[in-house]
């Protein structure tokens, strides 16, 4: 009887339809008092309509508090993989005392357009660690792009995969394997090793990290970044992501109170 006694107790409604004492387990109801407690119920909600939208209300209150202390948890953790993974790459200052985290997709319009602003930030402000995440969501050609960037991180580190990443994000037109692959040629990697490298299994437990973590940050698209305490969702531009920068180097908050 526990559960059907903790919903009417969620809806507000126990105490003004129960005047008796019930069985202890709901399958000990004979058919006639399922119907009549049914009957109850709905009698009451079509009376009384606004207990569902309170009852749906509370649930998206609780999910989203919910959703907002598991992002603080992993946002939080300096030791947690969003700062520490092998299956990332770190350009900029490699002991950077501020980090910025970008979630990408290499076909991604606004991960483009932000391409600028994300190497300004790193010319301008010396003590800045750029953590970049695949985050391949818009295409299966995404995920092949990604794949042979994995395999490059392999080859290239610091300024040389920057190198890459510019340009495989610079690229015209859609991106994939065949562009990774290029790009990487052209700049001088090991093609051999590459494709071997692409074979590893290390290349997806890093796209299923990526994926895990951005679900747990709540993420719903690229470019997505993380300042501080703080994760954002979006194309913000180069004057908002540097304010935000200064307030986590003044307070260690994208905000300062």
């Amino acid at each position: 009887m526990a559960p059907l006694r903790a919903l009417l107790a969620s809806l507000g409604i126990a105490g003004a339809i129960f005047t008796f004492s019930l069985p202890v387990a709901a399958d000990e109801f004979s058919p006639s008092q399922k119907s009549e407690i049914e009957a109850i119920i709905k009698n009451y909600l079509l009376k009384n309509p606004e207990v569902l939208r309170d009852a749906i209300n509370e649930l998206e209150n609780r999910e989203k508090a919910a959703e907002a202390q598991a992002r603080d948890k992993i946002v939080s953790d300096a030791q947690s993989p969003l700062y520490t993974s092998p299956y990332q790459s770190v350009v900029g200052n490699q002991n950077g005392k501020v980090t910025l985290v970008e979630f990408f997709d290499y076909n991604c319009g606004y991960c483009k357009k932000m391409l600028p602003d994300i190497g300004r930030l790193i010319k301008e402000e010396p003590d800045l660690r750029v953590i970049l995440r695949d985050y391949p969501i818009l295409s299966d050609a995404s995920v092949e792009a990604a794949q042979v960037a994995a395999a490059v991180r392999n080859q290239f580190k610091g300024e040389k995969f920057w190198e890459f990443h510019q340009k495989l994000l610079s690229s015209r037109g859609p991106v994939g394997k065949t562009q990774a692959l290029s790009v990487a040629q052209s700049l001088g990697a090991d093609m051999n090793k590459l494709a071997k490298d692409m074979e590893a299994p290390t290349v997806k437990e890093g796209l299923d990290e990526s994926d895990r973590i951005g679900r747990e940050l709540a993420l719903n698209g690229t470019p997505s970044y993380v300042v501080g305490d703080e994760v954002v969702v979006g194309a913000i531009g180069y004057d908002a992501l540097k304010s935000k920068l200064d307030n986590v180097r003044k307070c260690g908050k994208s905000i300062c109170s």
